[in-house]
């Protein structure tokens, strides 16, 4: 991250600039992985910008600034190096950035003298930022009727006279719907209406089957909430306007093309109009897009930590419009608003807020200050830029009244203390709970990132595991093969308790951390789930700890081994990690290390004092 931030603060382009001059890495233009940084400074700490083969292209940055995608990958020597280098020296990396970008600047066009830079952004001006979220709930029925609430199903088939607007149809307010709006508001630190009411917000759309949306407009569920989230520099409490309960509209499919722009014909589905939704809106409190996207994943996360949705934001169960103005550094007038939609993710949430307000600052530092208008402007991920989609509405357009067909909602003090009796435990309180236990923070975040995370931690500490070991296998092997099969924790097939088992058979010796992270895989797919240490014992796995076995399989070694031993014997010290790996290949992993290491230390001192006697009586 602190690379990532000497990159795009170097003096002499812009974020933008630097992100496209880094398209030669990757197929998609986002920021560079932490392997794409390590090539970087793999590269420049090896000298290669004064080789000839820099020059000649024969290597990856000479490829690269002759405009050709490398696909040299580093071995892990080299990342190992890059490694010790970005914490040393970052200057190194940082100045072959500037090389490289001038080149592909050079080369692409793709700044000009115009464009300000990340750095004169940070001096002059400031961002303000808002965001409205959209959060699906995980009801089984729609809001106001009985049709079922299903991602994914065939097109128009959970329809209904109600929720596809035929005359004469009345709607019935989903309870569970109301609860958890409720379950939200108390974990935004919410006030709750006592009595709240619907109104209808009317629009026009054919994806909209009524010509209007059952919202609340001036009396909402939730009002006056916050929300803390941890940032780099601390925590950073977010204020809440908002959260009102509404239903969401249907879902345009175009035909030909994919978006609007192209597109031969268009399709609804009506399956998701009608569908619950609270709108949480935020005060305008954010500046920066990091703060925006972190403000977003805990916002996900206190959704799917208590139930209150799914949060699959490629689904469209959680979707983000951000409002995003700049001004002056040192006014309190706020500058016009622009609202981004289509984001599917909190990096494409980041990247075109960063975006925006580059553009933004731009025209005003050209004058240009009257093109800023409110409107509505859509992210183009293929593009990594914002697009103008309409001029933005204002309340007098959505003509505003009273929902007729609904009675006033009363919330009772009984409901909020049930709701708030249900509730799960939050993640900041886990993440709290996970510190006291000694973890270290960094791993608090990854544990608590993710419920299923959580969820299997919590189970393997219960079954009697020690939570550094438990923590250090999740978020090692098990997340590795995690991500090797794509899927999430809870697709493991492991139980929390056969994880337990194996850390406690590690622990009492009876199996190595060898033998474990090579058995693990069949762990994984559920083979000890009946019981661990049977089924180490049923494949021979079991860990030689008999010290008779040890010494004969040590002596066997130093005997094939003579001319090493000799060496040793010689002063060749570190030839002990050779006789080690011998051991080791000779028992296939099976012996105790902590024993074999002991009784091979004795073996070597016994033998390099009889070759010293004996040298001595020569």
């Amino acid at each position: 991250l602190e690379y990532i931030q000497a990159l795009t603060d170097t003096a002499s382009v812009s974020s933008v600039g630097v992100r496209s001059a880094l398209r030669w890495y990757r197929s998609s233009t986002a920021l560079p992985t932490a392997r794409d940084l390590s090539v970087l400074l793999t590269m420049s700490c090896g000298g290669l910008l004064k080789s000839p083969a820099l020059r000649s292209g024969q290597c990856v940055f000479g490829r690269l600034l002759q405009n050709v995608r490398p696909r040299v990958q580093p071995n892990a020597r080299q990342l190992k190096a890059s490694s010790r280098c970005i914490q040393t020296n970052l200057q190194l990396g940082v100045d072959l950035a500037r090389v490289v970008v001038a080149r592909q600047l050079h080369v692409c066009h793709v700044a000009t003298a115009a464009e300000p830079t990340t750095a004169a952004i940070a001096q002059e001006y400031e961002a303000v930022i808002g965001i409205e979220t959209h959060v699906q709930l995980l009801t089984r029925t729609k809001a106001f009727c009985s049709c079922a609430n299903n991602y994914g199903d065939e097109p128009n088939t959970n329809i209904c006279p109600v929720c596809v607007g035929h005359p004469g149809t009345l709607p019935m307010l989903n309870q569970e719907a109301v609860n958890l709006a409720v379950k939200a508001g108390i974990a935004l630190n919410a006030n709750i209406a006592r009595r709240s009411k619907f109104d209808r917000k009317q629009y026009f759309y054919a994806d909209l089957p009524k010509g209007y949306q059952i919202s609340q407009y001036d009396i909402p569920v939730c009002s006056n909430g916050y929300l803390d989230v941890d940032t780099p520099e601390g925590t950073k409490r977010f204020g809440i306007t908002r959260a009102h309960l509404e239903e969401d509209a249907g879902k345009n499919v175009h035909g030909g093309a994919d978006s609007l722009s192209g597109s031969s014909h268009t399709l609804v589905d009506f399956n998701r109009a009608g569908v619950p939704l609270l709108e949480i809106v935020s005060e305008p409190d954010m500046r920066s897009a990091r703060d925006a996207a972190l403000y977003g994943a805990e916002l996900r996360r206190i959704c799917r930590f208590l139930g209150i949705s799914d949060g699959n934001m490629a689904e469209g169960s959680m979707r983000c419009d951000v409002n995003i103005s700049v001004r002056p550094k040192g006014t309190e007038r706020f500058g016009t608003k622009v609202e981004v939609k289509n984001m599917n993710s909190f990096s494409n949430m980041q990247k075109a807020i960063e975006f925006e307000i580059e553009r933004q600052v731009a025209l005003l530092q050209a004058g240009r200050g009257q093109e800023v208008v409110q409107e509505t402007r859509l992210w183009d991920e293929s593009r990594q830029e914002t697009t103008s989609m309409r001029t933005k509405e204002g309340l007098a357009d959505y003509r505003y009244f009273p929902e007729p067909d609904l009675p006033d909602l009363e919330i009772t003090e009984e409901q909020i203390e049930v709701v708030k009796a249900s509730m799960a435990e939050l993640p900041v309180a886990k993440r709290g709970r996970y510190l006291s236990l000694g973890l270290p923070r960094a791993d608090v975040l990854i544990l608590a990132d993710e419920l299923a995370t959580a969820e299997f931690f919590d189970a393997t500490m219960t079954a009697g595991a020690p939570p550094k070991a438990a923590a250090n296998w999740i978020m090692g092997d098990i997340m590795a093969y995690c991500k090797d099969k794509k899927m999430g924790m809870d697709g493991v097939a492991m139980s929390p308790a056969a994880l337990a088992e194996m850390v406690g058979l590690i622990d009492e010796g009876i199996i190595s951390g060898k033998i474990a992270k090579d058995v693990l895989p069949r762990l994984l797919q559920g083979q000890g789930n009946k019981g661990v240490r049977a089924f180490v014992e049923a494949e021979g796995l079991v860990q030689i700890s008999d010290e008779s076995a040890v010494e004969a399989m040590v002596d066997a070694v130093l005997a094939a081994n003579p001319k090493q031993l000799e060496q040793y014997c010689g002063g060749k010290t570190k030839l002990a990690g050779f006789f080690t790996g011998q051991v080791m290949k000779e028992s296939q992993g099976r012996v105790n290390p902590a024993l074999m290491n002991k009784v091979l230390m004795k073996k070597l001192a016994a033998a390099a004092a009889a070759a010293a006697a004996n040298m001595g009586s020569k």
